[in-house]
This record gives structure tokens, C-alpha cells and sequence, in this order.
């Protein structure tokens, strides 16, 4: 029997697999804090022999070339891969043997880079599974934008092929086993579900379903921007990205924090919004560890910025300096414990209001000079919007500051999370804010909307992955999952 075990890391929407027969392991994609994998091999009691990637990826830094170094792994990465480290190169049609019983045939399927590889799993003679990286998705594929639009086109139309030879070469009982898709901007759209087949992929997937100029157009229609961040990704994953330190930084007593602060740093609340709203250290901003906070504050952070964190427990900045290091971000500049009271020193506290769509409906009503500031992506607004609202989505906020008319400045998303992290910024920099913590769903049936007509809607709502304030949550890491082989 094969068990494969999905690790997940939410944060950044992502999968990696360690598959094993009970005696010897193969790992697929690995995050940069690879030691969660090694804690899953020695509590099944299996050694790891092999690492896989499955392309040079854009949206995580690697553990793969420090998990293979550290256990004595081989290093499998596709020979057209320009890197600057000693790895196992392999190319298309190529098997590895595992072990006595596993095979692992290399198939080449471009799509979302031009070297991306899907590794077909085999044991005992029978076809079992297949990790498809960035290629096919549940319900959908990896987007191919990532590399430049010089790119995009012969991408597309690759990952439609790959799709298809896939789907023709595996069996439909095939499970498969994808990198991206649980909340990845890798993915070209949400993932629908949290597993598939061949089979099923075939039944349900657009790039199987659709002809290819179909498939190519609906799928440039829905996409979006992805995080800034992504650009230091690939020549970190090129070279060697080191392990990662994960030792506590060094403590900030309050004057160094207003320091760090006045010095144009990021001082960094790891509260949820609703405490940080509340009452927080004034000039700090607040990217909660309860959202998607890696993805938010490596998209808007100013790359090379030092940055200090701020947790009521020692347990919450390790947690955040965990998933920093998945992006590269990898020594805080400082850190403190507690709560505000305690990093202000004696200062006063900064606080600002939080409402509802229905505050907001009546605030609008009245004599308030009102500005509402709409920061979800295009397509969220192309489905539906407050009419007179101003429209900047969060990863563009920094930079259009001026474009923010006078007034108090009532900011919204989809479900809070993006809204609290604008609203923080906006009052570190001297705005009066009310930041909407709410359901988008019910200003629509407060009325406060205005739909776009199916012909002004176009192409592509369904485009990027959902906000992951509304994403379902994946399952929990090292979720055991048996092939009968």
C-alpha cells in the first residue's frame, strides 16, 4: 500500500506531498521550513531518498535543496533548469526507481513555466498517482502570466496540451496530487474541492472540457494581479536559498520600536483587527496572523524594508517568522511580547472605528462627508460595487495614496481582513478611518450595490483565486491519504 500525505501551508495556499510505501519516502515541492517534513517521515518511520520540484516555483522560496542535503537525498529537478546548484538533473520520459517498489515516471508538461515536470507515480507495476505542480489543478490549471507577457501566449496554449496529455496518458483512476490551487495566485482560478482523478479532471475541468481557443480565452479573461513579492522568488529558487533561521530575533523595548517606526520601518501588529482597531502602538500596522498574512504583507512591504514584529506571545512571532521565511523574508529586524500597553511605553493609544454595511448605508444617508474606498481586486468589483466608491485594490494602495479623496475614509473588502490591513496603513499615515469589518454579501442585500449588466460584466469573474476571507479552509497538514497498489 502507498500512502501519500499532503502537508499543507494555508497561508500561501499551497501543497506538499510525502509519499511512502512504509520503508522509503519521496517528497514533492517542499516548502522552505522543510522540518515539518522530516517530522512526518520519522513519525511514519520512513526514510527520505528523494526530492522532487516540480518547476522553479514563483511563489515560495524552496526547502527542496536543504531537505536533500540535510536527510541525503537525491535532488531530482529538470535538467533545462537553469540553477546555479548540483542537482539530479532528469527530462521527459525518464523513470526513477524508488526503493524496491515505486517508479516515478518525469513527464514534461509546460504551462506555467516552460520547464515545468509532472511526476507520474507507479507501484508494483500499477499507475497510482501523479503530482502535477502547476499544471493540471482541481478544476482548473496553474496560470501562465507569471514569466512576462512575451510568454503568456505559448504558455497558455502549452498548458492546454499538457493538460490534455495528461489526461491521455494516465489512466482515469489516477489520483491526482497538485502543488497549487487551495488560495495560490499560481492558480489561474480557485481550485474546485480538495482531491480528484484523472477521471474526474476529465468531467469537470475546463482545460479538458473546452476546445484551446476556448479554454485560452476564458482563462486570460480571469486573470488578475498576483503578489509583487513573486519576482524574488524564481532567483532565489535559481540559486541556493540556504536554510532558513528560525531563531528568535532580538527584543525591542518601546523606545526602539518609536525609533523603528519614525525611521520609516514596518513595526508589525500580529493581532486580529478587531484588537488592533481597538487600540494599538500608533505608526504600526496590522497584518493579522488570522488571514492570509504572509501573501499581503510580502505583496505590500517595500522590498528589503526591516521589519520588526509585534505578538502578544513569543508562540505568535515565531508563527510569523515561519511563514515570512516561505517568501524569503528571513531575520526580523527586532521583535516584542505583550500588548500595546506595553510597546507604547506610557504613550497614548492609536484607535480607530470599525462598522458594518449597515453603519455605512447610514452614514451615506446623513451629513457626513463620506469617502468610500473599495480595495478588493477588479474582477470582485466587475460582480458588483457601492456606486461613487473610490476603487484601489490593496496591492496598489501604497502607491496611489493621493488618488484617497479628504474625508473620513470608510474602507471595505470582501469579509474585513484586506479592509482592517488598508485601514491600518491609512491611520499609520494620519487619515481618519472606519475600517468596514463586514460581508460584502450584505451591502448587496442592504441595496448599497450596483450589478453590472451581463454585457458590461464580460469574461472572467470566476478569473483568480477566492479572497481567503471567504476561501474554504484546506485540510489539515499530514491528512493521511492510502492507494491501494
Amino acid at each position: 500500500m502507498i500512502t501519500v500525505l499532503p502537508v499543507e501551508t494555508p497561508g500561501l495556499g499551497d501543497r506538499t506531498y510525502l509519499a511512502h510505501d512504509g520503508s522509503v519516502a519521496l517528497v514533492v515541492d517542499p516548502q522552505r521550513d522543510y522540518d515539518r517534513i522530516t517530522a512526518l517521515a520519522d513519525a511514519a518511520g520512513v526514510r527520505i531518498t528523494h526530492v522532487f520540484e516540480t518547476h522553479i516555483h514563483n511563489d515560495y522560496v524552496t526547502g527542496g535543496l536543504g531537505l536533500a542535503r540535510d536527510v541525503g537525498a537525491q535532488y531530482l529537478v529538470n535538467a533545462d533548469d537553469e540553477v546555479s546548484y548540483e542537482r539530479t538533473p532528469v527530462r521527459d520520459g525518464q523513470v526513477i526507481e524508488v526503493g524496491d517498489t515505486l517508479r516515478v515516471r518525469v513527464i514534461h508538461t509546460p504551462g506555467h513555466t516552460h520547464t515545468h515536470l509532472s511526476y507520474a507515480l507507479e507501484a508494483d507495476g500499477e499507475q497510482v498517482a501523479v503530482f502535477t505542480g502547476g499544471s493540471l489543478l482541481y478544476g482548473t490549471t496553474g496560470r501562465p502570466d507569471l514569466l512576462g507577457p512575451d510568454h503568456t501566449d505559448t504558455l497558455v496554449r502549452a498548458q492546454w496540451r499538457s493538460a490534455h496529455r495528461l489526461a491521455e496518458e494516465l489512466p482515469d483512476e489516477t489520483a491526482v496530487y497538485p502543488t497549487h490551487g487551495f488560495g495560490s495566485f499560481c492558480s489561474a482560478a480557485q481550485a474546485s474541492g480538495l482531491s480528484s482523478t484523472i477521471g474526474e479532471e476529465k468531467r469537470t475541468n475546463t482545460a479538458l472540457t473546452a476546445g484551446e481557443e476556448a479554454y485560452v480565452e476564458q482563462l486570460l479573461a480571469g486573470l488578475d494581479a498576483y503578489p509583487a513579492y513573486y519576482a524574488h522568488m524564481g532567483p532565489a529558487n535559481s540559486g541556493d536559498p540556504g536554510k532558513p533561521d528560525l531563531s528568535a530575533p532580538s527584543v525591542a523595548e518601546p523606545a526602539e520600536l518609536r525609533r523603528r517606526i519614525e525611521a520609516g520601518e514596518w513595526v508589525v501588529d500580529l493581532r486580529d483587527r478587531t484588537a488592533f482597531a481597538a487600540g494599538h502602538l500608533a505608526g504600526s500596522l496590522n497584518f493579522g496572523l488570522d488571514g492570509q498574512f504572509v501573501t499581503y504583507l510580502g505583496w505590500l512591504i517595500p522590498w528589503g524594508t526591516p521589519l520588526t514584529l509585534l505578538g502578544e506571545s513569543a508562540a505568535d512571532v515565531a508563527e510569523a517568522q515561519r511563514e515570512l521565511v516561505r517568501i524569503g523574508i528571513d531575520r526580523p529586524a527586532a521583535m516584542a511580547t505583550g500588548g500595546p500597553e506595553d510597546w507604547a511605553g506610557g504613550e497614548p493609544l492609536a484607535a480607530y472605528e470599525r462598522a458594518v454595511f449597515g453603519d455605512l448605508e447610514a452614514a451615506r444617508d446623513g451629513d457626513d462627508d463620506v469617502v468610500v474606498l473599495d480595495v478588493r481586486r477588479r474582477q470582485e468589483r466587475d460582480e458588483a460595487y457601492i456606486p461613487g466608491s473610490v476603487h484601489i485594490p490593496i496591492h496598489e494602495v501604497p502607491g496611489r495614496l493621493e488618488e484617497i479623496p479628504a474625508g473620513r475614509v470608510w474602507v471595505h473588502c470582501a469579509g474585513g481582513y484586506r479592509a482592517g490591513i488598508v485601514a491600518a496603513l491609512l491611520h499609520a499615515r494620519g487619515r481618519d478611518v472606519v475600517a468596514v469589518d463586514d460581508s460584502f454579501d450584505n451591502a448587496l442585500d442592504l441595496g448599497l450595490c450596483a450589478l453590472p449588466s451581463e454585457a458590461s460584466a464580460g469574461p472572467g469573474t470566476s478569473g483568480t483565486p477566492a479572497d481567503p476571507e471567504t476561501t474554504e479552509a484546506p485540510a489539515a497538514s499530514g491528512d493521511r491519504q492510502e492507494i491501494n497498489a
